[in-house]
């Protein structure tokens, strides 16, 4: 197969055919569906640990994935749909998927949605699943929410797994 290089964005109307088996380096924006490299997983290079009660960074939540080992019952604020929204170049319609790994924990973390973000409505309905903001500890100490920006500054929250 031939390579070519491109001083440009790159689009295309039908998508993109191939295998990506080599490194990427620079900004990559836009959607990426599928696995990369045919892996199916999405590792994180860096991660935060919040280990009692605390507003997280903005950098914090960008690693997207935070680790709590405390031993008493801690909350993480979430920071502000506008720096949360600057630290991740957020525009409407970014959605971002945000860890919390409580495996080592010995008491529940519980997720606070801050300024300018707000529960979605299956959050809101299903405050039991959809709406559930406390990650409990242990083996089962996991969970996944997601944010869905409706501008650069605002965000619609739910948890995901």
């Amino acid at each position: 197969m031939a390579s070519t290089t491109f001083s440009g964005p790159v689009t295309s109307t039908n998508g993109f055919v191939g295998d990506l088996t080599g490194n990427v380096t620079g900004n990559v924006t836009g959607n990426i569906a599928g696995n990369i490299a045919g892996t199916g997983r999405i590792t994180h290079a860096t991660t935060s640990a919040i280990n009692a009660t605390a507003t997280a960074t903005a950098a914090e939540v960008a690693t997207g994935y935070i680790t709590s080992t405390s031993a008493a019952a801690t909350a993480i604020t979430l920071p502000t749909g506008t720096l949360l929204g600057a630290a991740l170049g957020a525009a409407k319609g970014t959605i971002f998927d945000l860890y919390i790994d409580n495996t080592g924990g010995a008491s529940t973390v519980t997720i606070v949605v801050a300024v300018n973000g707000i529960l979605s409505t299956g959050a809101a309905d299903t405050p039991g699943s959809f709406g559930d903001l406390t990650v409990a500890s242990g083996v089962t100490g996991l969970a996944r929410f997601t944010l869905m920006f409706s501008s650069a500054t605002a965000y619609v929250f739910t948890r995901t797994a």
